[in-house]
This record gives structure tokens, C-alpha cells and sequence, in this order.
């Protein structure tokens, strides 16, 4: 079979996003060559990394990341566009993918990003690679925008949070889509909620002053870091980014359903990931084993529809 008539379009999910580590070494290990991968966001590194040949140095990196690691790369930086630069990420990037172009890859890469101020989806598939993964994970109010060729981009499962109809442009005529956000309850369903009493303001305790000739303490960086990245003003309230990530997990869950719906794969792989959160980074071994499970329930499906392109 023509391995470019088979397509992967792999979804944007945060921290969801290892799964497709798992999903990329069960198809190797079925046999399956993908000729075009299609990726958005946290697909669009994996993706990137796997047809670069360096999903081994990806895997790698990621099982051994912890909490205090992860917090690391948060690079909290007011200056731009986002909260965090980026720039520690970019660098751990550069080590593995400089200098690559995509038109030098072996396998047909396109990374979906958004044009800020158009909402055009934009696809890069010439250039850097490590400009273009970029560009498709750079979440609004999280990381800065990338300018490329003078526009700049933002994430990109604004437009397209599964990349099927990217794929199937490309002349793949089997196009297996992995989804991260179909696990759990829909999110089309309302639920009622009664505000009570307690919940409807938080009593202000004033605090005091200092005692004379002692000033009072500035926080500490790594404590406004808790506030915007971790669960908020020392209440159940999460914090900035975690507030941000779930509004944009939202928005991306609907228009995956709207686009999938318009635009269906062959084969839709779902890993179970309910219980995971957005940021939860550092459960990297659990992800990549759902991602891997997930596939091997799908290869019969994916079987009989490769022996109907084959036939």
C-alpha cells in the first residue's frame, strides 16, 4: 500500500498529549507506516518528534518529569504576550530539533496553527520544525504568539483541534484521528446548581499591621508562581493559568465535535483519560500506556479498513 494514503491527525490536549506517544509505538509495533501526520498543539510536538525521528529522546524526557520539574519550565514573564516566555521549553527543543526543516522530513508533517486578529488556520509545513511546534501550542494568555513570515500564531485547536480534514488534503485516504477529549461525561450536559449560603462571598478578616519597626514581608515569586499556576489564593479557586487552560479546553472540546462531525476519520482513537488533568505533565507513564491501550482496542478496526485500501 502507498504508506502516503495513510494519515495520523493527532489532537491538542495538554498534558493529555503523552497519550500519543503510546498510539504512535502500538501502530510501529502493529506494523502500520503513517505517510502524513497531521498535528495540533501537544499533537503537534509529538507529531513533530516522531516523524524527526526523535520520539525515543521525547519519551525519555517526559517519563522522568515531576511536579517540581514541570514548574521549572514555567518560566513566569509578564513582558509579552503570555504568562510564561517559553524560552526554557524552546531551548530543551532546540537540543533535540535545530536546525531541521519539515520539507527535509521523511514523513509528510504539517503543524496547524491561528493567525492572531483572523482566526485563519494556518498550516506549516516548510521552515523550522521547532518554529512551527511552536506556533501550534502557544495558547493564548499561557505562551506568546510566534511570528512567522510576518503573522503571528497562536494555538491551533482554535480551528482545529483534530486535523483530519488536513490529512485527507494531503491524499491520505485512511485517516486515523486521536482524540483527547471524548473520555468522561459529555460537556453538552447541564447540571443544576443551588449557591448556598456559604458560597456566596468569603468573609474578609482584615489583617494586621506590623509591629512597629518591623516592615511587612513581599511575597515571594515562587509564591505569586503558586497563585497563577497552582489552585489560587490559598482556596479551592484554581489558579490564572489552570483557569485559562479549562476555558480553551472547553472551547476546544466543542469545536472538535463540531469539525469531527462535518469531517469524520476512518478510525477514531479515544484514549481513556478522564481522571488526567490538563496539567498533569508528569503523569507522563500512565498517559502513554492509555494512548497505547487505546490503539490496540482500535486494530481490528483499523485492519479491516487498511485491507479495503489495499484491496
Amino acid at each position: 500500500m502507498d504508506r502516503n494514503k495513510i494519515g495520523l491527525a493527532l489532537g491538542g490536549g495538554a498534558a493529555r498529549g503523552w497519550a500519543h506517544i503510546g498510539v504512535l509505538r502500538a501502530l510501529d509495533e502493529y506494523g502500520l507506516k503513517v505517510g502524513v501526520i497531521a498535528g495540533t498543539s501537544i499533537g503537534a510536538v509529538v507529531g513533530g518528534c516522531y516523524a524527526a525521528g526523535k520520539l525515543d529522546e521525547l519519551e525519555a524526557f517526559v517519563r522522568v518529569l515531576t511536579p517540581r520539574s514541570v514548574l521549572r519550565y514555567l518560566d513566569f514573564d509578564l513582558r509579552g504576550g503570555g504568562l510564561m516566555s517559553g524560552a526554557r521549553l524552546r531551548r530543551t527543543l532546540d537540543t533535540e530539533l535545530a536546525s531541521i526543516l519539515i520539507e527535509d522530513l521523511p514523513t509528510t508533517f504539517v503543524a496547524v496553527a491561528t493567525e492572531f486578529g483572523t482566526g485563519r488556520e494556518v498550516w506549516l509545513n516548510r521552515g523550522p520544525l521547532v518554529n512551527a511546534i511552536r506556533a501550534s501550542y502557544a495558547l493564548p494568555g499561557v505562551f506568546r504568539p510566534i511570528q512567522i513570515n510576518g503573522s503571528w500564531l497562536m494555538d491551533g485547536a482554535f480551528v482545529n483541534p483534530v486535523p483530519v480534514a488536513v490529512c485527507r488534503a494531503l491524499g491520505a485516504s485512511l485517516v486515523i484521528a486521536v482524540n483527547l477529549h471524548q473520555s468522561g461525561m459529555s460537556r453538552t450536559a447541564l447540571t443544576p446548581l443551588e449557591t448556598s449560603a456559604h458560597e456566596t462571598g468569603r468573609q474578609l478578616v482584615p489583617v494586621p499591621p506590623p509591629p512597629p519597626g518591623k516592615k511587612r514581608r513581599i511575597p515571594m515569586l515562587r509564591n505569586l508562581r503558586h497563585q497563577v499556576f497552582g489552585k489560587g489564593n490559598g482556596d479551592s479557586a484554581p489558579g490564572i493559568s489552570r483557569v485559562l487552560l479549562e476555558a480553551f479546553n472547553v472551547t476546544q472540546d466543542r469545536i472538535a465535535r463540531a469539525r469531527l462531525a462535518g469531517e469524520p476519520p476512518d478510525v477514531t482513537i479515544t484514549p481513556r483519560l478522564g481522571l488526567m488533568g490538563l496539567f498533569d505533565f508528569h503523569k507522563a507513564t500512565s498517559a502513554i500506556a492509555e494512548g497505547y491501550d487505546a490503539t490496540r482496542r482500535q486494530l481490528d478496526d483499523i485492519s479491516r479498513n487498511a485491507d479495503l485500501l489495499s484491496a
